[in-house]
């Protein structure tokens, strides 16, 4: 079946082929009486005509396209929280009309960012989890070319949205201290430059210190990313020490899955040996056995507040917020020797 032009929706509208692309387009260039774009539209839909849309971004100036970028590619094989998130920014950025195009950065000077800019792809960036002294980022911030990041850089200009980290470790840190424990672990969910597992691991090392409980460099050690990766390092604390923790905070759920496997290897129980607790809230956690502690924030609130944000920049339209942070909520189950499943503190 031949697929209908635009000439032959101006047919049916009885208009010119020119209207009928500056209509449809939403171009305001054109001074059209209500009927007739009505008409235009009418006819358009009983012929299921749909616009190019290069062509659209010629008559627009933009390209009705956001540009998503995680800051490392291991992130989409393995955070269940980062594949959550960019399910609900595709998801927010079709109901605001835009596509997506989706990114990542794989090493130093790569210009993935630069890129997307450059090539007019994109009219907007949400970056996932940016990089700590991301110059090439830092840049094109500072142009004013519209970015959001879910996470922070600590840039003047930024626009971003963030989990207010702080709270949400203290208040893991401040229950397993209520319940006994003294010496406690922390598992990173990522290499020191990332900036949100460095915020975690402050944010663990001020709480500890605010609760007078021991502080000892051997209850750290950094992950990367994954499960497997988490096992290894539990293993590697734990036979680095002469007194094990008697309990862990995970970075993230997905790592709270590795370090049970390593305890469960060494025929450690949770959490009669050891507790443990993570962060995220992702849908396993309270499938494990023991259920996972853990703290909630919402990937589809992150995604909602960002996706808004970015296209309120792409149409110049005022912020009230530049910087917004989403208050979490510590989830008590099992793992700490608490249950609490019904509901979150």
């Amino acid at each position: 079946m031949k697929r209908p032009t635009s000439h032959d929706v101006a047919r049916k509208a009885g208009v010119s082929r020119t209207t009928v692309s500056l209509v449809l387009n939403g171009s305001d260039l054109l001074n059209v009486t209500d009927e007739t774009r009505k008409r235009v539209h009418e006819a358009a839909r009983a012929l299921n005509y749909r616009p190019n849309r290069a062509a659209l971004g010629l008559v627009k100036g933009r390209s009705e396209t956001l540009g998503i970028v995680v800051t490392h590619p291991t992130l989409l094989a393995v955070d269940g929280f980062v594949t959550a998130l960019i399910q609900a920014l595709v998801t927010r950025s079709r109901e605001q009309g835009y596509r997506v195009i989706l990114d990542y950065v794989s090493g130093q000077g790569e210009r993935t960012y630069t890129n997307l800019v450059s090539e007019g792809s994109v009219d907007g960036l949400l970056v996932i989890n940016p990089l700590s002294g991301d110059s090439e980022l830092c840049n094109i911030i500072e142009t004013g070319f519209p970015v959001v990041l879910i996470g922070q850089m600590g840039s003047p200009n930024e626009h971003s949205v963030r989990t207010d980290i702080e709270s949400g470790v203290r208040a893991v840190v401040r229950h397993l201290s209520n319940l006994g424990h003294q010496r406690i672990a922390h598992v990173a969910f990522a290499p020191p430059e990332f900036i949100a597992g460095k915020a975690r691991l402050s944010a663990y090392t001020r709480a500890i210190a605010e609760l007078n409980l021991q502080q000892d460099h051997e209850l750290v050690t950094h992950a990367a990313f994954s499960a497997a990766s988490a096992r290894e390092a539990t293993h590697r604390l734990l036979n680095a020490m002469s007194k094990p923790p008697s309990a862990i905070f995970a970075g993230n759920d997905t790592i709270a899955v590795g370090v049970l496997r390593a305890l469960t290897e060494r025929g450690l129980r949770v959490p009669q040996d050891i507790a443990l607790a993570g962060f995220d809230d992702l849908p396993i956690a309270s499938m494990l056995s023991p259920s996972l502690t853990t703290v909630r924030h919402d990937p589809s609130q992150h995604a909602a507040l960002a996706a808004d944000m970015l296209v309120r920049q792409i149409h110049r339209k005022a912020i009230a917020e530049r910087r917004i942070q989403i208050t979490p909520e510590l989830v008590i189950r099992e793992s700490c020797g608490h249950d609490n499943d019904a509901g979150a503190v």
